[in-house]
């Protein structure tokens, strides 16, 4: 796959869809910007990359729509070097928005199909994640814990107690709740014991599924 001026100009077109839906913050649309979203999906899809779509991707998983990325990653206020963990790496794209933002990015996937692919996927692109780990997601990553930041790309029926666990004072927790439909839930830790807790409209995400390895 190549990418071409004619991608780039689609890409400026999708960076104007999101502007018009609402996100305002400039590094997260700059990303949008660059990152080649084609090269994330099947060749069959190529033609679609720059709609504002989710698409169907490998393991009945699906690459999320451009607007649920930007809004996720706007949530989560990135600033450079934080440590932000990701539940579900899927096909790593936004992952490699993180990254653009200079984040340093611990990724974990359940899916072992996907999780090999990506990997393959990432070296092939020099996107480097602090670590791409094939686990269970509702577990967290304790061994690594406090993160700055940790954003879940799966509908959570409820939000996994770990992962408010793993949090620093201060830091931020994006997860979609609900089994439907998902309610887009920000949680920041202001203490040792508390949080605040924001919602912010339907979404709708496959699944996060608790031990499924």
């Amino acid at each position: 796959m190549k990418d071409t001026l004619k991608h780039s100009g689609m890409r400026n077109k999708l960076a104007a869809v999101l502007i018009d839906k609402g996100i305002v913050d400039a590094k997260v649309l700059d990303a949008i910007r660059k990152i080649p979203r084609h090269f994330f999906m099947d060749s069959s899809f190529e033609g679609h990359a720059y709609q504002d779509k989710a698409f169907p991707i490998s393991a009945g998983q699906t690459i999320s729509q451009p607007y649920t990325v930007a809004f996720q990653s706007e949530l989560l206020q990135v600033k450079p070097g934080q440590k932000i963990l990701e539940i579900g790496t899927g096909s790593g794209y936004q992952t490699a928005v993180l990254l653009l933002l200079r984040a340093q990015v611990y990724s974990i996937e359940r899916q072992l199909e996907l999780f090999k692919k990506t990997k393959l996927f990432f070296k092939k692109m020099g996107y480097r994640p602090k670590k791409l780990i094939f686990g269970d997601g509702y577990k967290g990553l304790p061994e690594e814990a406090p993160f700055d930041s940790i954003i879940v790309t799966a509908g959570a029926p409820e939000t996994p107690k770990a992962l408010l666990g793993q949090l620093k004072v201060g830091g931020r927790l994006v997860i979609p709740v609900g089994v439907e439909d998902q309610i887009m839930t920000l949680y920041v830790r202001t203490s040792a014991t508390e949080f605040e807790k924001k919602e912010f409209g339907n979404f709708r995400f496959v699944p996060l599924l608790e031990d499924k390895n």
